[in-house]
């Protein structure tokens, strides 16, 4: 793939995003609210799509590595494009899950195999070039935000929202999702053909020996497990914000909106500053340092009511989020062999999901029984426990300065 190809899959990836975060942030919270359930099962709507990683991100990056990248990478825009119109069918909870699983496909066959291909034609740049990667598709996840709660404030009544509202905004996910297959499709129908010529016995070896030398590594793993642990909570932010700041500061859902667009705006703009400096002095740093400045303003959320309080928190977990997510990926890409980026990254990606499922579920769980605040400590803490086994566990060498 060449550099064309590459920006021609930053739109692809911006319209996906821009997609799945409309569907997902603060209208999937708010619309799991409109349908009865309560704060475990609200947990529960937004962590399933991640579950859906969890099992099949890396079978997906493995399969890439065989099979080739652009087929895998069309299978999950198919998923972005179709699976949306079945939210106009939604009448109860139940099918919410049902619908939130399926659509978790789309992130989970997708995400690892494009930062695969960004992987292999970084070289020494990886950490900038996977986080200028990510940092647009977050500008689509920045879009989705706002514009779903806009959405919601307008055609609602207050803080009541209509069945009219949400299907607007599932209308919207549906139109680019389909139009980020059609980008997609014209793009990726002229790469090459399979990565490996041959039959079956020998695209099976190469799969299970791939997956074998990747999940053996002690590195990679606890390094994907500082992702995960960042991601856990990034979900249960994610899950609980709009909710909390829509019943508990009474804010409006626009204003919910823009809070996740504030720390979803600091992770983009820093994540490629982050990453050529990771390439340059070392990822390991950065990673402890984004642990940190996650787990402060976390704690500190339910202690806050007014907009611009919560902004701020915002802002500085949006920073730790940048700090950890420029590194993370890069030094596992740095720790394998090329012909297992996909396997390595979909080793990543299942961890990064494991925390980022865990979250909305676990956080729904202790705000049950706890409250927020006790519930936002606890996670926080997680945050702060696991930076000296990660510090001891994991040995960086020097990267090579990055040209």
């Amino acid at each position: 793939m060449n550099k064309n190809t590459l920006l021609a899959l930053c739109s692809v990836g911006f319209l996906a995003r821009f997609s799945y975060a409309l569907a997902r942030n603060p209208v999937l919270p708010l619309f799991a609210m409109f349908l009865g359930a309560g704060p475990e099962a609200i947990g529960l709507a937004v962590g399933i799509s991640t579950v859906t990683g969890i099992f099949f991100k890396l079978p997906a990056g493995a399969l890439s590595d065989i099979v080739g990248r652009r087929r895998t990478m069309l299978v999950g825009l198919c998923f972005f494009a179709l699976i949306p119109f079945a939210y106009f069918f939604i009448t109860s909870y139940a099918q919410l899950v049902v619908v939130r699983f399926l659509h978790g496909f789309a992130t989970a066959v997708y995400g690892p195999v494009a930062m695969a291909v960004v992987a292999e034609v970084a070289g020494t740049r990886k950490g900038e070039m996977l986080s200028w990667f990510s940092s647009v598709a977050i500008l689509g996840t920045l879009a989705g935000a706002p514009i779903g709660g806009f959405i919601l404030s307008f055609l609602g009544n207050g803080n009541t929202h209509t069945p009219l509202a949400f299907n607007v905004v599932y209308g919207i996910v549906a139109t680019t999702g389909l139009a980020s297959l059609i980008l997609g499709s014209k793009i990726l129908l002229k790469e090459e053909a399979l990565a490996l010529q041959g039959g079956l016995k020998p695209r099976m070896s190469v799969f299970v020996s791939g997956i074998r030398e990747v999940t053996g590594d002690s590195r990679i793993l606890v390094t994907s497990a500082m992702e995960g642990f960042q991601n856990m909570t990034m979900g249960a932010l994610e899950a609980f914000l709009p909710v909390y700041a829509v019943t508990v500061a009474g804010l409006s859902p626009f204003e919910a909106g823009l809070l996740w667009a504030a720390q979803i705006v600091t992770t983009m703009i820093a994540k490629p500053i982050m990453g050529r400096t990771s390439d340059s002095f070392g990822r390991k740093p950065l990673i402890v340092a984004g642990l940190l400045c996650c787990a402060i303003p976390f704690a500190a959320v339910p202690f806050l009511v007014d907009f611009w309080s919560l902004i701020a928190a915002c802002l500085i977990f949006g920073l730790g989020e940048a700090l950890v997510t420029s590194s993370s990926a890069a030094m596992v890409a740095d720790m394998c062999k090329e012909r297992h980026f996909g396997t390595a990254m979909g080793v990543f990606g299942t961890i990064f999901d494991i925390g980022h499922a865990s979250g909305p579920i676990l956080g729904g769980l202790l705000i049950g029984s706890l409250g927020y605040q006790t519930a936002f400590i606890l996670m926080a803490l997680v945050l702060i426990v696991v930076i000296p086994w990660f510090v001891w566990c994991v040995d960086e060498k020097q990267p090579e300065r990055a040209e």
